[in-house]
């Protein structure tokens, strides 16, 4: 049943687990999720970020694309200045930084992820990053502009040592005995695909240590995790003995949140997301031209998992060339102004032919009827 992200926001409180995942694709909403489930946890507008008592109040804290909205280039292109990260004042750097000086161990997560060789410089007054690329002799980049996937990289970094310092904390049974009470009153930890630009190494890296700490927390605090990545997806999964795994779907303005069970790779790798939309359309009369796109893709993934070099070799042996430059056509057309969106007949029916091909030829499970 479709719902608001409003009330699929209620369904993970409701649900009072220690972690739960949930898969998405991009545009889905993940990001938006996160400030609805904000709203409801902490539904008090927090106007002034900068003062002492923020953090305290704080209830939950979040990483997503909001996140990295603290952080903005100061390029100066007018005065030819050195392109500088200026950080935003919020109660989460002011306390890593300036209470509890994290900057040292931020500056080994990002180069973990990164390069050894590019360096963050802090500013005296933390108020901004610059960095250089040392090459290990007498020659130094000084103050670059790293991509945006390093700057995705080192706001996580950031995040990631508030993440270590406050499960640290709250594992500190008496309140009294902790060092700090800025997180005393933390219920959740909501955190957006914190994988940009990584490659599968580090990602799968990266995924297993966010378990290993989440794991390590000892309070009740709880962890929503939210990602487009299936690689990222299944590690987690697999890394959790005990959570709740979801779907978020959506459908024009409305959206469903579907509670998986099972194996991960089954209930949410891309290529059977993509036989399913397929399938639907088909069952529903209702194909488009942008089917052969999905159609090619999906052949491409099945092809680079069964170790072919060329995703035509799935196709029907009599009619590899003929089938390859039908969808080659359709999926890869420049005359978009000229094309229909509807396929004709004949090419809807090479749509199903195909589809039925590659499930039965090349071993997708089949559900069999009692």
């Amino acid at each position: 049943m479709s719902k608001t992200l409003s009330e699929i926001a209620e369904q993970l409180k409701a649900a009072n687990k220690k972690v739960q995942l949930i898969y998405a694709f991009n545009g889905t909403g993940k990001t938006r999720l996160s400030r609805e489930f904000k709203q409801l946890i902490s539904p008090k507008a927090e106007s002034d970020e900068a003062q002492p008592s923020a953090l305290a109040a704080k209830k939950i804290l979040y990483y997503s694309a909001f996140t990295e909205d603290l952080f903005y280039w100061d390029n100066d292109l007018g005065l030819d200045a050195e392109p500088k990260l200026r950080i935003q004042p919020n109660s989460f750097t002011k306390w890593i930084l300036e209470e509890q000086g994290k900057d040292q161990s931020i500056t080994a997560t990002f180069q973990h992820y990164t390069s050894e060789k590019l360096t963050p410089h802090f500013s005296a007054n933390l108020s901004s990053v610059s960095f250089s690329f040392e090459r290990g002799n007498d020659q130094q980049e000084p103050n670059i502009k790293i991509s945006k996937g390093e700057e995705s990289n080192f706001i996580w970094s950031v995040f990631n040592a508030l993440l270590e310092q406050l499960i640290f904390e709250l594992n500190i049974v008496e309140v009294a005995d902790r060092s700090t009470n800025a997180f005393n009153n933390l219920e959740y930890v909501f955190i957006d695909d914190p994988v940009s630009s990584l490659d599968e190494n580090h990602l799968i890296e990266l995924a297993v240590n966010l378990a290993g700490l989440i794991k390590s927390s000892q309070s009740d605090l709880k962890f929503i995790i939210t990602t487009h990545n299936p690689l990222f997806y299944n590690v987690l999964f697999n890394e959790f003995s005990n959570k709740a795994c979801y779907m978020l779907g959506r459908v024009d303005d409305s959206f469903t949140l579907t509670e998986k069970h099972g194996d991960s790779n089954k209930s949410f790798s891309y290529h059977l997301h993509l036989l399913q939309t397929i399938e639907q359309a088909i069952a529903d009369q209702k194909i488009e031209r942008y089917h052969f796109t999905l159609l090619r893709n999906l052949y491409e993934k099945t092809a680079g998992f069964l170790g072919y070099l060329k995703w035509s070799e799935l196709l029907p042996d009599d009619k590899q060339l003929y089938y390859g430059r039908i969808i080659n056509f359709t999926s890869h057309s420049t005359l978009s102004n000229e094309a229909m969106a509807v396929p004709t007949p004949a090419e809807q029916a090479t749509i199903k032919l195909l589809t039925d091909h590659l499930k039965s030829r090349h071993a997708f499970w089949q559900q069999r009827e009692a």
